[in-house]
């Protein structure tokens, strides 16, 4: 043994699993789960995702099933995406109070009036270009959209939504709903503000599990990448518009992002896992040459670690499953 050695020993407290175990610093419970669903009209049975293995579409017919089988595992935490077959140029289904978004809040809050239920608040998924609003020549036309995303907003709240996550990255999203929100007799129903969202290109496997028709790109409206100041200006931003939640979505490669967000407010932080690292675990796993458990509970430990709150991810029901 060298003279010198020092007398700590990092190693003491990894000795065996016991010790690890109480000196761990950042946890993954069920209640830092939530989970992003896709509900489609009209459908016949349960459609599998290709580029997302595992995932599937699941018919509003039988939703209320699923939510129970859901909430029977532990989960806390819906987020519905809807697949429209009712889209148009404007995405008015979106608004309608007996819309896609409508029925699908009432039909969670019905099969389990105590799931959080977190409608995705956007026109992608409605509208026949697959822009998240009102096109106006080439470019989404900001101020036309956040007035129709305070229609939506309201419509779901009606429905029993228990949080409003607008995710069209629109400059004053976030205060419009609050306004309307507040002047429907909302003022208790938070909003999740999908506050520093990126122009990735991670999002791939979601628009074919959404069916958007998406023509061209949204990088006019969504974040570049390579911005850090930028992405904090953005979740500063809606904080100071009203959010109750800001979020970071792509999750794993904004690691950087979530800790500033973190260091610099105090709102709950959420971190989306989107369909593009989900598929990259799975696909690998697939593949063998990962270990997916592990890879699963280590990358959400690192959004965790940086300063998540709460993680949208499309694994929330294996994890339950496994026990976390």
């Amino acid at each position: 043994m060298p003279a010198q050695f020092p007398q700590a020993r990092l190693r003491r407290l990894r000795r065996t699993s016991s010790l690890r175990d109480i000196v761990r610093e950042t946890s993954l419970r069920p209640e830092h789960l939530v989970y992003p669903i896709f509900v489609e009209e009209d459908a016949d049975d349960f459609v599998p995702i290709e580029g997302m293995p595992g995932q599937y579409r699941v018919p509003e017919s039988q939703l209320a099933e699923e939510v129970k089988r859901l909430s029977a595992l532990g989960l806390r935490g819906i987020m519905p995406f809807g697949i429209s077959h009712h889209k148009d140029a404007d995405g008015s289904d979106a608004m309608d109070d007996n819309g896609l978004v409508s029925r699908m809040v009432r039909i969670i809050k019905a099969a389990d009036p105590e799931m959080v239920v977190i409608p995705d608040i956007c026109f992608c998924e409605y509208t026949t270009h697959g822009h998240c609003g009102i096109l106006k020549g080439d470019t989404v036309d900001n101020d036309l959209t956040i007035r129709n995303l305070g229609v939506q907003a309201v419509a779901a709240a009606k429905a029993g939504a228990d949080i409003i996550a607008p995710s069209a990255a629109q400059d004053g999203q976030v205060a419009t709903i609050r306004a309307a929100l507040d002047e429907a007799g909302f003022e208790d129903i938070p909003i999740m503000a999908y506050s520093t969202k990126l122009a990735s290109a991670l999002y791939g496997p979601f628009r074919e599990a959404a069916g958007t028709e998406l023509q061209g790109d949204r990088k006019t409206y969504q974040m570049d990448p390579m911005n850090r100041r930028e992405a904090l200006r953005e979740s500063l931003a809606d904080e100071a518009e009203g959010a109750d939640f800001l979020m970071v979505k792509p999750a794993l490669a904004y690691l950087d992002i979530m800790a500033d967000i973190r260091r610099n407010s105090l709102l709950p932080l959420v971190a989306y896992q989107v369909s593009g690292e989900y598929a990259m675990i799975r696909l690998a796993a697939q593949q063998g040459v990962i270990d997916e458990a592990a890879v699963i509970r280590e990358t959400l430990g690192s959004m965790r670690r940086a300063g998540a709150d709460l993680i949208m991810t499309y694994f929330a029901p294996q994890l339950l499953e496994e026990g976390l």
